[in-house]
Parts: structure tokens; C-alpha cells; sequence
């Protein structure tokens, strides 16, 4: 029988959850607000998203592995607004009468205006935290081809999206894909002929069209590389849901729980052992009880195999309790 693997590809936001965004949210096609606190919404929740997944809080960056772009996000983002907007600012300012209308700096631009997002996030994992409980390092980390295709794949699917920074987290409970990026529309006739444009390149339709692709390449692509057969589990009803992208900090916490429970149970693995051994000599023990002469309903143990049955009773009483 196959083996079958969860799969979720999620759009990182922050959601803003106020009534006024709301009422946004349910004029726009994707249902979402741009609204401050929602996905990157400007600079400074950029600079976290880089924190976050180059490890830069804590210099922890061996166990994870970058696909697209280079070490530093934040840089990879105003590098793609300047390869993605500048001729089209230029071509703006040159229309614009007045100086106080003219673009500097587009980048800047978008990170002050309320009703854009600076850029958006997608989170991919392929595999859930029971699949991925028992794995091995190196069958972990084969997980890159599967990912560097991912990105690929989106690519395709989603050429409105244009990647900026693709990276891999190894150091929390699954393998998973972290891609940002900013969506592109153009043919705008209010202001710059091409903008970034969220809500309509993530639409409610595209959305489920983007994930049912995704799901497709990325178990193809799991197949070859692993040399499996694998199935993926039947998607769950309902539309795509949004996840907190600060939801994602708390890996260092889990990675702690995670690891005392492994400490509890590799100790209980080895009490059990223990005793399964004693177990084993007690029974031999027992096994091999001689009849007393004098009346053979009783038997002879000598006083060393007497002081083992105690100290086997002793350490099951001493067990701790699961």
C-alpha cells in the first residue's frame, strides 16, 4: 500500500482582524485586507520576515538552506523592485508635471502606502510532523530537489509572482518552504502602469488552482527523487487558509519540548529494556528452583538469586509512570 503525505501550501498573512478590514477584505477578490499587520505590508515587517528565516536573531543558519536569492532578503526584495518597477518609474515620473507627484523611490513608496503590500509569502511542506518524526538527516535533506522544483513549478503556474528569496527550515519539526516574493500586475491606468497587486494575482480561484498544480507537481517530484510511490492525503474542503507567518517564530520553544520528550522517552526505551532483561533472568531464576528433600512442595533459591528478585521488584516499583 502507498504511503500517503499531507500537503499545504499557505499564502503568510497577518491578519487583520478589525471590522473596517473585514468590510476591505470582503470587497476584494481574494478576500484579504492590505491593511498594516497584514503579510508584508511594508519594511519593517519585511525586515522580520528576513530575521525569521535566515535565522539572523540567533546566527543559526546550519540548518537551513537557501534556493533562490542570497542570505540577505530584505536586499533581495528592493533588488527585485528595481528590476520588476524601475523603467516603469522612470516612464511615470517623465509624465509627471510636478515634482511633488514624482516617484524616488518605488520601493519606499509601497512600504508607506497603506493600501499595498510591500511583498507576500508562501509557505509549502510537503509531509507532516508524524511523517517526519523518525527521518534521518539525509532523507531530510533530499528534500532540497523536491523544494528547488517547487520553486520552479510556481514559477510557472504563477508567473504573475515573481520570487525573490526561497529557503528551506531543516531545524524545526518538518522540512518546509519558505518563498517571498512580490505579485505583479500590469495595465494599471491610475498611477504606474505596473504595480504590485496582491489581491488580484491571489484571488479565492486562483488560489485553489494554484494549490491543486502544486499538489500535483509536488508529489511527482517527491516520487522521483525518493524513488517512491507515494500518495498525497485528499485535500481538505474549504478554501485555502491564511497562516500567521509569526506563528512560525515559535520554532525554537517546539524544538525544545520536542527534544525533552525524545530525552523522556529514549530514557524510558532504555527502562524498559533494562527490565525486559531482568525479566528474563528472573524467569530463568525461577525455572530452575530445585524441591527442598524435606518437603518438595517447597523450593530452594539461594540467597544471591533472592537479593536479585528484590532488586528486579525494586526497580519496577521505581519506574516512573507514562
Amino acid at each position: 500500500m502507498s504511503e500517503e503525505l499531507a500537503y499545504s501550501i499557505h499564502l503568510g498573512s497577518d491578519k487583520n482582524k478589525t471590522n473596517k478590514a473585514k468590510k476591505v477584505a470582503k470587497n476584494n477578490p481574494s478576500g484579504e485586507t492590505s491593511f498594516a499587520n497584514n503579510g508584508i505590508q511594508n519594511a519593517t515587517q519585511l525586515s522580520k520576515v528576513n530575521k525569521h528565516n535566515l535565522r539572523d536573531y540567533d546566527n543559526n543558519k546550519d540548518n537551513i538552506y537557501i534556493l533562490y536569492g542570497t542570505d540577505n532578503l530584505y536586499q533581495d526584495v528592493q533588488d527585485l523592485y528595481l528590476q520588476e518597477f524601475e523603467e516603469t518609474r522612470l516612464e511615470y515620473n517623465n509624465k509627471q508635471t510636478r515634482e511633488n507627484r514624482k516617484i524616488d523611490n518605488y520601493f519606499k513608496h509601497i512600504s508607506q502606502d497603506k493600501q499595498k503590500d510591500l511583498a507576500c509569502e508562501l509557505i509549502i511542506e510537503l509531509g507532516d510532523m508524524d511523517f517526519w518524526n523518525n527521518k534521518n538527516l539525509d532523507f531530510r535533506m533530499n528534500m532540497r530537489y523536491v523544494y528547488k522544483e517547487q520553486v520552479l513549478d510556481l514559477m510557472r503556474i504563477v508567473p504573475e509572482f515573481k520570487v525573490a528569496n526561497a529557503v528551506i527550515h531543516f531545524d524545526e519539526l518538518s522540512p518546509h518552504l519558505h518563498l517571498v516574493g512580490v505579485p505583479v500586475k500590469d495595465g494599471y491606468k491610475k498611477g504606474m502602469k505596473k504595480q504590485p497587486a496582491k489581491s488580484k494575482v491571489f484571488t479565492k480561484e486562483s488560489l485553489q488552482r494554484i494549490q491543486d498544480e502544486m499538489r500535483v507537481c509536488c508529489i511527482k517530484s517527491y516520487n522521483k527523487h525518493y524513488e517512491k510511490t507515494s500518495i498525497l492525503k485528499q485535500k481538505k474542503k474549504g478554501r485555502n487558509q491564511d497562516i500567521d507567518v509569526k506563528d512560525m517564530g515559535d520554532y525554537r520553544e517546539i524544538k525544545k519540548q520536542l527534544k525533552q520528550k525524545e530525552q523522556k522517552l529514549t530514557k524510558a526505551n532504555n527502562q524498559t529494556k533494562q527490565l525486559d532483561n531482568t525479566t528474563t533472568n528472573i524467569n530463568e531464576i525461577l525455572d530452575n528452583l530445585k524441591p527442598a528433600k524435606l518437603n518438595k512442595n517447597n523450593m530452594i533459591i539461594s540467597n544471591e538469586d533472592v537479593q536479585r528478585i528484590k532488586n528486579y521488584t525494586k526497580d519496577v516499583k521505581d519506574k516512573p509512570r507514562q
